[in-house]
């Protein structure tokens, strides 16, 4: 049977989307085809949140009911008229990533299961230097819709305190973002300080609503949350469809929508009529360019008066200057007790990101990589030993797996149970080669010692290089690092646009 398929003709170039019925919401009865329509329907704002910026896929190729992979490196089958720029990782690993400059490109992502839009706040011509600031207002929770328009106030009038524009639309899940355009002189790490000294800013207007504190357990209200800012991290954006039951959209907004809006108002079926009958909310963040130099000035009295870096994700390297990676209520010695952390701009010591950059230019592709996984020979890290009584429970391709088996490993040790706290259960969603998968843990620091269950086989063992052709991916691996490459880079002119 032939596969169902239009082709579509944007802006001079062809663009074929295969199975155009194909259902992405189930729920809704939203379907691929749906999709594109949609944004092509609001192409012009799409595009001014990725235009010239290298993304990340995140691939929902059987739609919402099904876990997304990621895909870092432009296909095989990428368009010789769609741009590629080539980013580098802490790893000393490369790919180059598609840069979306109109609405043909635009479709062809939607084709590739691209619900939302994952970009990096650089343009392709320097990737090195951010033009985009990003505040995300993270809600705990229990907190309600209306403290998170509340703190979205008090972060505009922060912002204006420091000569910045803040201009907001809905995550399209549960907060609010506050995009920034800021000049292109700083460094990530700089943005990232300059996030952080904007959040405790906040908390300091409103200590009652917001939080700047990274760890779970002393956060209330709504969270700031600063690590947004750090390289290699993306945020949906403007326009993006976000895999909600409803495709719910992250819409741009004025500040005098702000205080009364309604996430739910804003979906796949509103949002075409609303920007067709009043345009973009957002067009003109491109003509408020500000300065970092007073929020850096800030962080830097925040530092003078003892507030100084504060935790990075934990899948980066212990930065210089971080504090100690551990829970408040689980520090069992000073701070000054702690390995200090010696990792540089948001990457590993210069001589481990100097050994695995010459590992990798000698044709080793798995240098850098994460170890977190090794077949049936669970560790509690991965990597090395440690004296956290950790045990590992499942690794699973769905996070909902994942916890089928802590439940089983739950009713094997009921003795345990009781003592477990909430933050005993981490549940972490790990990236491999392409895919997102879970692993569940359960640290057993709670448990009386003579009561600890040892580590046992994997409830479930979810191998993320099962049926892959590692010889092939080495080689299309070593192929996306050789200087030249047959997709043109991104060309953009002295201001960033295409």
């Amino acid at each position: 049977m032939a596969k169902e398929q239009e082709i579509l003709q944007i802006g001079g170039r062809e663009v074929t989307v295969t199975n155009p019925s194909k259902v992405y919401f189930p729920d809704a009865g939203y379907t691929k085809g749906d999709v594109v329509r949609y944004y092509q329907a609001v192409a012009e704002g799409a595009l001014a949140g990725i235009r010239s910026r290298p993304m990340a896929l995140k691939r929902f190729v059987d739609g919402i009911a099904k876990e997304p992979f990621f895909q870092k490196r432009a296909p095989d089958n990428t368009p010789d008229w769609l741009h590629t720029a080539q980013l580098t990782f802490p790893s000393g690993r490369t790919a180059d990533e598609i840069v979306v400059e109109d609405a043909a490109g635009l479709a062809w992502i939607n084709n590739l299961g691209c619900i939302d839009l994952n970009p990096h706040p650089v343009r392709a011509d320097d990737l090195d230097h951010p033009d985009e600031l990003r505040v995300d207002l993270d809600p705990v929770p229990g907190v309600s819709w209306a403290q998170i328009r509340d703190v979205a106030m008090v972060c505009r009038e922060a912002l204006e305190a420091v000569g910045l524009v803040g201009w907001p639309k809905t995550s399209g899940s549960r907060g609010i973002h506050i995009n920034v355009r800021i000049e292109r002189r700083w460094t990530f790490p700089e943005v990232r300080r300059a996030a952080l000294a904007l959040a405790r800013d906040v908390e300091h207007r409103a200590p009652d609503l917001a939080t700047s504190k990274w760890w779970k357990e002393e956060r209330h209200g709504v969270f700031l949350d600063y690590n947004q800012n750090a390289k290699d991290r993306t945020v949906a954006s403007a326009y993006s469809i976000r895999p909600l039951p409803d495709g719910r959209v992250s819409t741009p907004l004025t500040w005098d929508e702000v205080p009364t809006v309604e996430a739910e108002a804003f979906t796949i079926l509103t949002v075409p009529a609303r920007f067709a009958a009043i345009g973009d909310p957002g067009a003109g963040i491109d003509g408020t360019v500000g300065s970092l130099e007073a929020l850096l000035a800030l962080s830097e009295r925040h530092e003078a008066e003892g507030e100084g870096d504060a935790p990075w994700p934990p899948n980066y390297a212990k930065q210089a200057g971080e504090p100690p990676r551990v829970q408040p209520s689980k520090a069992r010695r000073p701070k000054s007790g702690y390995e200090p952390g010696r990792g540089e701009v948001g990457g590993p010591p210069p001589e481990v990101a100097a050994e695995r950059a010459a590992a990798v230019a000698a044709g080793d592709p798995n240098a850098g990589l994460p170890t977190d996984w090794e077949g049936s020979r669970p560790t509690p890290t991965g990597r090395r030993k440690t004296s956290i009584p950790v045990v590992e429970i499942a690794r699973a391709a769905s996070r909902a797996e994942a916890l089928e088996g802590l439940e089983r490993w739950k009713a094997r040790h009921l003795h345990v149970v009781p003592f477990l706290e909430a933050a005993d259960v981490l549940v972490d969603g790990m990236r491999g080669r392409s895919s997102l998968w879970y692993r569940v843990r359960v640290n057993l620091v709670h448990v009386p010692e003579a009561d600890r269950p040892v580590q046992e086989a994997l409830e479930s063992d979810y191998d993320p290089w099962a049926g892959q052709d590692i010889e092939a991916w080495r080689a299309q691996t070593n192929r996306s690092r050789t200087p030249t490459s047959r997709r043109p880079r991104a060309q953009t002119g002295p201001e960033g646009k295409g």
